[in-house]
């Protein structure tokens, strides 16, 4: 058994270039770094974040459009589907919160499923679900944080930064 904490932004709340950081796969030499023939990218977990880069965040925004915010509305739908996809799956979801502009989920997984197609159904479902009740349009960043939980003290932490650490979610469950 696994147990991940995986986190999401809804589209556009944080763009490449941001000014907080971010990790994006902007292919360029960083400060220091010595010179080379081929540019490199800087996504790989583990690494450093990229520092904000302002031109590339405008061209971002620009391209991408308003930012999806979550209403309470929104947020209802998405818990009840991610417990509806938990159950489906067979995974045991631990704790999860969904606020305006992102969502954190806990779950234990049998074997040692890919967490990217743990995330990638989670927000699948709940897409289906918040385009039948609100309208299409695209709800959720591409990627997502995915962070295994590797021993009870983990999972109990992960359980309460989920539950008890989030500025005003709209749900949490």
């Amino acid at each position: 058994m696994r147990v991940w904490l995986l986190t999401t932004t809804t589209y556009a709340n944080w763009l490449p270039g941001d000014s907080r950081g971010s990790v994006t796969s902007v292919r360029d030499r960083r400060d220091g770094e010595p010179g080379s023939a081929t540019r490199e990218e800087h996504d790989l977990p583990g690494e450093p974040y990229d520092a904000g880069m302002a031109g590339l965040w405008l061209s971002a925004a620009e391209s991408a459009g308003e930012p999806v915010r979550l209403t309470l509305g929104h947020a209802e739908v998405v818990a009840a589907q991610f417990r509806a996809t938990a159950a489906y799956r067979g995974w045991d979801l631990l704790a999860l919160a969904v606020s305006f502009n992102h969502v954190h989920l806990v779950v234990r997984v049998g074997g040692d499923p890919e967490p990217r197609a743990l995330l990638a159904d989670f927000k699948a479902y709940a897409s289906r679900a918040l385009n039948a009740a609100f309208g299409r349009q695209k709800w959720w960043t591409a990627k997502g944080s995915k962070r295994k939980l590797g021993d009870a003290r983990a999972v109990a932490a992960g359980v309460n930064y989920v539950l008890h650490k989030q500025w005003r979610p709209l749900v949490t469950w």
